[in-house]
């Protein structure tokens, strides 16, 4: 069975694995664990571990256990009391990452509960502070507050060089294809790849890369971005390996969604720049789906061009 590892955080790395988890390839998902905001924000600085949130959302998404059970790890409180905002799984990822001694044994403990068909592993162990220097010269502090700085981005860091997890290294090491996910760029995605021993990985393994770009753009870091702009912030924070495979939406956004996304979240559709990509494989679709208003990929779609990419010399 081929190896791939999925590298991510957040709604965007969860929304793939639902989908690539259907075909029979074997998944490691690595998450950025840099999160500060809502609940995970507020565990973080109580129990001083790495961001829980986007973890749980990943266990979920390659969870095989009933629908239930993934509600009741995303119920959030609803009181007068300090439990308000906290949601179910991150308290219950507090509570094993405290019983087993580490987060990385605390999650494997999980998914053994709920059956996870892949691996899910946290970037690191460290308790990571994401930094970001606006184009204007001034440094904002914590990922929240770069987010909602709503400025452009010139480059993101660490406060303190993180250690990554050992397993994370041996992973990447060992893949058939190295699959970055859509999602926040740089505050999700890029996260795994600001560090050194990650980047030298990659240029170590056998795989390919490939992207998955978003279908549309975010307020601040990816204004006005195309494809062809997203491919080249991540290629300037890769080594000597660079992306050899974009996956990108062709399908047409009504105007509706469009109104709607530019009006209530000031995101535009990423222009799919064709002319721009003559250096690289583009595998293109039309990946549009809408759920409950929302705009968001269409899994199984995405998940068998994932798969076709083994095909492809059989």
């Amino acid at each position: 069975m081929k190896k791939v590892i999925v590298l991510g955080g957040g709604t965007g790395l969860s929304t793939l694995l639902r989908g690539l988890k259907q075909f029979p390839v074997d998944i490691t998902a690595v998450v950025s664990v840099s999160d500060d905001g809502r609940s995970t924000g507020k565990l973080r600085k109580e129990f001083n571990i790495p961001a829980v949130g986007d973890i749980r959302q990943v266990i979920i998404a390659l969870s095989e256990t009933e629908p239930l059970f993934q509600n009741l790890l995303n119920y959030r409180f609803k009181t007068n009391s300090d439990l308000s905002g906290h949601a179910l799984g991150n308290l219950l990822l507090t509570g094993l990452i405290d019983v087993a001694g580490n987060m990385s044994d605390g999650i494997e403990s999980l998914s053994k509960v709920l059956n996870l068909k892949g691996k899910v592993l946290p970037l690191t162990e460290d308790n990571v502070v994401l930094m970001a220097e606006m184009i204007d010269g001034s440094i904002v502090e914590g990922e929240h507050n770069i987010t909602e700085k709503n400025q452009k981005i010139k480059k993101i860091f660490y406060k303190e060089t993180p250690k990554v997890l050992d397993e994370v290294i041996c992973e990447i090491k060992r893949a058939d294809l190295i699959l970055l996910s859509m999602g926040s760029l740089f505050t999700s995605l890029l996260p795994n790849l600001i560090c050194d021993e990650v980047k030298n990985a990659i240029d170590s393994s056998k795989g390919d890369v490939m992207y998955v770009c978003n279908m549309m753009t975010q307020p601040g870091e990816t204004d006005n971005f195309k494809v062809s702009d997203h491919i080249n912030v991540i290629n300037s924070y890769l080594n000597k390996k660079k992306i050899s495979y974009v996956i990108v939406n062709d399908g047409e956004i009504t105007q509706k969604i469009k109104n709607k996304y530019l009006t209530e979240e000031q995101k535009d559709p990423v222009i799919y720049d064709k002319e721009n990509l003559n250096n690289i494989n583009v595998i293109s679709d039309n990946f549009v789906k809408i759920e409950n208003d929302l705009l968001r990929h269409n899994t199984a779609k995405l998940g068998f061009h994932i798969y076709s990419y083994f095909l492809k010399d059989e």
